[in-house]
């Protein structure tokens, strides 16, 4: 069994600045994980934005604290706690919080099945 915190310290040792504005951190990865890529978790400070981007697999975002206005292609939407946000293969997104508390949420990126 495989168990981390987020304030585990081989865990804090992964902290990256996350497409431009946010801080993130790996709280499992593809070393021991098997059909997911990792488990990310990230803080979005207030009027930060993680800028528009594209990853060569597919996402989950759930909004773990906090809200923000979230795009995936061509479409916009406002995006609370407790909402999970799809994001196919390839397509365009970004994240912008929009209000003037902190936004966290955790990532989940796996690629497509090849099946």
């Amino acid at each position: 069994m495989i168990v981390r915190r987020i304030e585990d310290p081989e865990v804090v040792s992964t902290t990256y600045r996350a497409h431009g504005g946010g801080v993130a951190r790996m709280v499992m990865d593809s070393r021991f994980l098997q059909g997911i890529l990792f488990l990310a978790h990230a803080v979005l400070p207030p009027g930060n934005r993680l800028e528009d981007h594209r990853d060569p697999y597919e996402e989950i975002y759930m909004i773990h604290q906090g809200s923000g206005l979230m795009r995936v292609g061509d479409e916009e939407r406002e995006v609370k706690e407790g909402d999970a946000i799809w994001i196919p293969v390839g397509e365009v997104h970004g994240l912008k919080n929009t209000t003037k508390a902190v936004t966290t949420i955790y990532v989940i990126a796996a690629y497509p099945h090849t099946e």
